[in-house]
């Protein structure tokens, strides 16, 4: 992996927590709607570190998970791509809905989205050689 291509994913993990950070303090903060989740019958608040973290994990997952399949395959965008639209659609299934209210859950279907989405379109950078790994 070349110093641009380390540079350019690591800028695109960091942008994809800027966002999400940034719509959380929008969201949550200045528009003052309670983010909190049900797990079973516990109640959680999300902090602003969860949405760190959370972001975090996705990006070095994904971006773990594309680097592996650059090494074994020639189509790794395509296969990467495929799976990253799969995962962010069961994570719109699974999170979104455990929102406790309605505005919880519409400020979790927007941060799942909005990362998802940038992390799809910003991580499989074209390779400067132009092949389609």
């Amino acid at each position: 992996m070349t110093n641009k291509l380390l540079l350019g994913r690591a800028a695109v993990a960091a942008g994809a927590i800027v966002v999400a950070v940034a719509e959380f303090a929008l969201l949550h903060s200045a528009a003052g709607v309670d983010l909190a989740v049900r797990s079973g019958s516990e109640t959680r608040q999300i902090t602003v570190a969860a949405v760190i973290v959370a972001t975090a994990v996705a990006a070095l997952a994904g971006w773990a998970l594309l680097a592996a399949l650059e090494r074994l395959t020639n189509r790794s965008r395509v296969w990467w791509t495929s799976i990253a639209v799969v995962v962010l659609l069961l994570s719109l299934v699974v999170g979104p809905p455990s929102g406790v209210g309605g505005g919880a859950k519409a400020i979790l279907a927007l941060l799942h989205l909005s990362v998802g989405l940038i992390l799809i379109l910003g991580l499989p950078r074209p390779r400067s050689n132009g092949a389609n790994r």
